[in-house]
């Protein structure tokens, strides 16, 4: 593999953020520039990518660790070619794999290292072993906050966890249901703020906004992308940006952040 593929980890310190619903639309934006995105639905107890775009998954990575199936007879195509591995339903011994399931997880997406350039992962909310794990082994964290203070304090408490217990120093702020880039941009200053404040020499990128959109809820109500239903609302606006500046922070990687390397890291293999 090469440079040109990129780890973005997607988290929010508290659930009903939106963070599925971004998850999927950017991963639409990707595809429509000419990305081959992949989504790795990683909330290993509340998967739902799936519900959320109409799909219907038939297996998941628990049968390609099993050796029923290979990665790519569970892989689920999603609108505009889009990729979703499924990893939620009856999986939450991931962290806790075997050697063998290890190398068998890491061969498996070898095979389809060519088919892809962008992973997105959508973790669980909170501070769970797994939500730390996939944010340690990704390139770019993007933590998902909206106004409410609620998710401004949990999303500190997810920042303050992997900053002082994992030495991870850098994150990208996204707002969701901001009623401005105004607003958006207070609510990352008050984060920023009490990190800075509190833990140290962070660095906190802002790296967007999503409005409050009705469109965007019509959407969810429909199981569609509110990129496809409505191309032309503000929240679509927001995404295809979103999709931009995440197509450059790709481009601008490390030589060493591919997916290879994010299995390798996220399943402790040397």
């Amino acid at each position: 593999m090469g440079s040109t593929h990129s780890v973005f980890s997607f988290s929010s310190g508290k659930g009903g953020v939106g963070k599925t619903n971004i998850v999927a639309n950017t991963a639409i934006a990707l595809a429509n520039m000419g990305k081959r995105p992949l989504i790795l639905d990683a909330d290993l107890g509340l998967a739902n990518i799936d519900v959320l775009l109409g799909l219907a998954p038939r297996y998941n990575i628990k049968h390609v660790l099993s050796g029923e199936k290979t990665i790519k007879d569970v892989l689920v195509e999603g609108p505009h070619g889009i990729l979703i591995l499924p990893a939620g339903s009856g999986v939450p011994e991931l962290l806790d794999l075997t050697e063998t399931q290890k190398r068998i997880l890491l061969d498996e997406m070898e095979t389809i290292s060519d088919m892809i350039d962008t992973l997105l992962i959508d973790t669980a909310a909170g501070i769970s072993d797994n939500v730390l794990y996939f944010n340690i082994a990704s390139q770019h964290r993007i933590i998902v906050v909206t106004p409410e203070p609620t998710s401004i304090t949990d999303a500190y408490a997810l920042i303050k966890v992997l900053y002082t217990r994992h030495k991870v120093e850098d994150f990208c702020i996204l707002v969701n249901w901001a009623n401005s880039e105004n607003d958006a941009k207070k609510v990352y200053s008050q984060l920023a703020s009490v990190a800075d404040r509190f833990l140290g020499p962070l660095r906190l990128e802002f790296i967007g906004f999503v409005p409050r959109d009705q469109y965007l809820q019509k959407a969810v109500l429909q199981q569609r992308a509110v990129l496809d239903m409505y191309p032309n609302a503000s929240s679509s606006a927001a995404f295809r940006d979103l999709a931009h500046r995440i197509n450059r922070m790709g481009q601008e990687a490390k030589p060493d952040g591919n997916i290879r390397f994010f299995w390798k890291d996220f399943l402790m293999i040397q």
